[in-house]
């Protein structure tokens, strides 16, 4: 780790800069699709996979970040420690709030009710409670991942338990991460942060970053203002095509 870069792991960040690449790739063919610019078999297993493992490696990551904020403050005497990640969260969460009013008002159907940065704001608030039970957050993954499925294979006549994982089979959103499954992938990646970067060290050899992981990390550490800016942009310049 670099000298005055003590708070992050620039992997972490290239990691996260791939998938913040994978996100543009796949909003991009999704919007030239639901704009009717161009037909792309937008639910096709291909494009499916895409979007799953995107998401996939945010959750994962965010549960990484979170076991290595928390082994760099547990010891300290701060009892309401769990207010930090409480107030976390809700920033999070308010972020989506601002996602759900503007694709309230501008997409015809499909707005975002429970989308991803409303899943990583309670995530982040529910992780605090898993993070000093390292060993069995794999268990608890699983257990959560399975029941999450189970889940989604139901119906409801109404909505409000979607964030759960029970929905309506008339629901329809361009972004929908409900607690069940998608928290078990969270809590894999506290699992894995606090095993890979025990403490807030890594345990294994750093290896320097280059050339090709430099802009990767660039984007991973601006990923939510890019996250937020990437459709407008997309947007308009389908708009504009």
């Amino acid at each position: 780790m670099k000298k005055g870069c003590a708070e992050r792991f620039w992997e972490i960040d290239a990691f996260r800069g791939i998938a913040i690449i994978m996100m543009i790739v796949y909003h991009g063919f999704f919007d030239l699709n639901y704009f009717k610019i161009k037909e792309i078999p937008i639910d096709s297993l291909p494009w499916w996979l895409l979007a799953r493992s995107t998401a996939t490696i945010f959750i994962f990551l965010v549960g990484i970040s979170l076991a290595i904020s928390y082994s760099r403050v547990k010891d300290k005497s701060d009892k309401n420690l769990w207010k930090k990640y409480f107030f976390r969260g809700l920033k999070i969460f308010g972020y989506g709030l601002l996602i759900t009013g503007m694709t309230y008002f501008f997409l015809k159907e499909g707005t975002v009710v429970f989308g991803i940065l409303h899943f990583i704001g309670v995530a982040v608030i529910l992780g605090y409670f898993a993070l000093k039970y390292k060993l069995y957050n794999p268990v608890l993954a699983g257990l959560i991942i399975g029941f999450g499925l189970f889940l989604n294979s139901l119906q409801a006549e109404y909505n409000w338990l979607l964030w759960l994982g029970i929905r309506s089979g008339s629901f329809y959103s361009v972004d929908y991460f409900p607690l069940f499954p998608w928290l078990g992938v969270m809590l894999l990646g506290l699992w894995a942060g606090s095993i890979f970067f025990k403490d807030g060290r890594r345990i294994y050899r750093e290896r320097k970053d280059s050339l090709i992981s430099r802009p990767l990390s660039f984007l991973g550490r601006n990923s939510l203002l890019i996250y937020l800016l990437h459709q407008p942009i997309l947007i308009l310049i389908i708009w504009l095509l």
